[in-house]
């Protein structure tokens, strides 16, 4: 009996990782529009990837890695929108943004580890 409570809370645990981490991707999709909503799935990131499972740390670093190198590119495209390839950098960001948050909902969905959460390319 012991060993099927174990299994459960297991997959329970798992389950609300998986429902944590897709609302993170949510959050940030939101955060497009509406820039403090990202900003909200930063911080609850940050606040749930301590006792994360070892598949779900691999979601958040990639969630995490991406909010600030998207930051990164938002600041470089602003600072250089008064010259034409500033908007050309924020709409590379962008797409940059859409894909991964794509691709990092796509790994979830098959419930694997992400597998370049470090990594700075699409």
């Amino acid at each position: 009996m012991s060993e099927e409570n174990a299994v459960s809370i297991e997959t329970n645990s798992d389950e609300s990782f998986t429902g944590n981490v897709r609302l993170i991707y949510i959050l940030y999709l939101v955060g497009i529009v509406m820039p403090l909503v990202g900003l909200v799935g930063l911080i609850f990131a940050y606040v749930k990837k301590g006792d994360a499972p070892v598949w779900a740390k691999t979601h958040y670093r990639f969630l995490i890695r991406t909010f600030w190198i998207y930051m990164l590119f938002l600041v470089v495209g602003v600072f250089t929108s008064m010259i034409i390839i500033g908007w050309f950098v924020l709409l590379a960001g962008l797409i940059w943004f859409i894909i991964r948050m794509v691709k990092g909902i796509s790994a979830l969905q098959t419930g694997v580890p992400h597998p370049d959460p470090t990594g700075w390319m699409i």
